[in-house]
């Protein structure tokens, strides 16, 4: 089926939202517990984020899959609701 000459098929939109919870852990783990108490939260939940999103990215070629990942801000799901802030931006968006 088609639509303005395209396959509908190639427009169904695909998302899956991942949230990190526990990004001070990580580096606390990763880094020792001196570099997480210097460190702001924000500045882990961004770290674990870029090495998630770039693991990813790596995972998802080695299957031959295209496309992309968005990190935004502003987003939650609250009991099966999606739920978007005044504050909702795209960060950064990565091709694959």
């Amino acid at each position: 089926m088609t639509l303005f000459g395209f396959n509908l098929l190639t427009l169904i939109l695909i998302m899956i939202l991942l949230k990190i919870t526990n990004a001070s852990d990580i580096v606390a783990s990763k880094a020792g517990k001196l570099f997480e108490k210097m460190t702001p939260e924000m500045i882990d939940q961004k770290l674990v984020e870029s090495q998630v999103i770039q693991q990813m990215i790596e995972q998802l070629q080695l299957e031959g899959l295209k496309g992309q990942i968005s990190s935004v801000k502003g987003l939650d799901i609250i009991d099966d609701t999606l739920t978007t802030k005044s504050t909702f931006k795209v960060r950064s968006t990565k091709n694959f």
